[in-house]
């Protein structure tokens, strides 16, 4: 069973070995650098300004989440699950529990990478619809966005 809670600081070390394993698979198609080499102190930083969730198994983390509303919009970002527990409804939960919490968003945005067929699949089966095509973004990335309104 998958349990979905606020992370702490004590959960930040596998969180980021998470992270990396899980955007490392994209390394010969995209540059996740970004993604890849995230520090602690970052993280400690970026907490204080996002909402963070951590899916776990048997109190194990396998996956998380970061997130913040802002104008009623919820961002949704670094949407990442352990690659032994890919397919197995972590991303999904932990997007579901977002949409619980965000009461005060009226419009969920999230983007994926554009050859990630895999997550494409995951945002639409949840209601998103493909909002718009960011062409050769940072890191010279493609990126699609989807937005799922209440």
């Amino acid at each position: 069973m998958i349990r979905i809670r606020p992370a702490t600081e004590a959960h930040f070390t596998a969180l980021l070995q998470i992270q990396q394993a899980a955007f490392g698979e994209y390394a010969n198609v995209y540059q996740v650098s970004g993604w890849t080499t995230e520090t602690l102190d970052s993280l400690r930083q970026d907490a204080k300004e996002k909402h963070i969730f951590v899916a776990e198994a048997e109190g194990v983390v396998v996956g998380s989440v970061r997130f913040w509303i802002v104008a009623g919009v919820c961002v949704i970002r670094l949407l990442s699950v352990s690659p032994a527990h890919q397919s197995q409804g972590v991303g999904k939960a932990l997007i579901r529990e977002i949409e619980r919490v965000a009461t005060d968003a009226h419009k969920f945005f999230a983007c994926t990478m554009l050859r990630t067929a895999r997550n494409i699949h995951m945002f639409m089966s949840l209601g998103y619809k493909a909002e718009s095509i960011l062409p050769d973004h940072y890191n010279h990335l493609d990126l699609i966005c989807f937005a799922k309104y209440r």
